[in-house]
């Protein structure tokens, strides 16, 4: 088992419970889908599973290793990595050197490699590698805020690989994109997916993305699951019908 939630509570203010009772698992090589109603609580756990925030009840296991009280970084050396709604980039330096520096960071080299890099080919070849694998290896020297708004979600794809992840979450990954871009990112997702390599749960609004990328759909509900399936049990599920009006399924 990758990743194990159980019984997750979590408050704000004192009163307003975000998530309520929240178990579930998540395997090896199965791309799961958190979606739900605005204010369902997708991303308030998405930020619990990745240690943005702490269960006020509960306990989160990784590889069976309770990781409850890790912080960001301390779950990152684990493994798990995640993006967010806004775009989370370093938009003055090079495309490449937004790849590089959580390489050096799991590297355990010096920040200086930059003004050195021709004496660490191995890792600048990596940094290259994974730049092709999310399609962006062509503007490698090109500044990140010269990417268009899709490049840039593509770049923090490439930005969660480079600290070698087991888990990606990834937060509304085609949110403000057009058709080309969305259909691009998608498709990079998918892909890496099926190489077995990593593993994705995405929060995503557009179903058309859900249902056509996702193994695995789990459906919040005012912060409790609702409903957790293949896509077309999820598409032909009558709570999940009503919650959403039956409009966008």
């Amino acid at each position: 088992m990758l990743m194990r939630a159980a019984s997750l509570f979590k408050y704000f203010g004192g009163e307003f419970l975000a998530i309520r009772n929240v178990s579930f698992d998540l395997s090896d090589g199965m791309l799961t889908s958190i979606i739900g109603p605005n204010g369902a609580g997708k991303t308030t756990l998405i930020n619990l599973l990745s240690g943005s925030l702490k269960p006020d009840r509960g306990e989160i296991f990784f590889r069976d290793e309770k990781i409850t009280q890790l912080r960001v970084e301390e779950r990152v050396k684990k493994g798990i990595c995640r993006s967010f709604q806004i775009t989370n980039i370093f938009p003055e330096l090079t495309v490449l050197h937004n790849v590089l520096i959580p390489l050096i960071y799991y590297h355990k080299r010096s920040l200086n490699l930059f003004s050195k890099l021709e004496g660490e080919k191995a890792i600048k070849n990596e940094g290259l590698r994974i730049l092709e694998e999310v399609g962006l290896k062509d503007q490698a020297e090109l500044k990140a805020a010269h990417l268009s708004h899709g490049e840039q979600r593509q770049l923090e794809v490439g930005i969660a690989l480079a600290t070698h992840p087991e888990l990606i979450f990834l937060d509304e990954p085609t949110q403000g994109m057009n058709k080309v871009e969305k259909a691009n990112i998608v498709e990079r997702i998918v892909h890496l997916s099926k190489e077995g390599r990593v593993t994705f749960v995405i929060v995503e609004h557009d179903m058309d993305v859900v249902f056509s990328v996702s193994d695995r759909i789990i459906v919040l509900h005012s912060g409790s699951i609702i409903a957790d399936g293949a896509p077309e049990e999820i598409r032909n599920n009558e709570l999940v019908r009503e919650v959403y009006l039956g409009e966008e399924l």
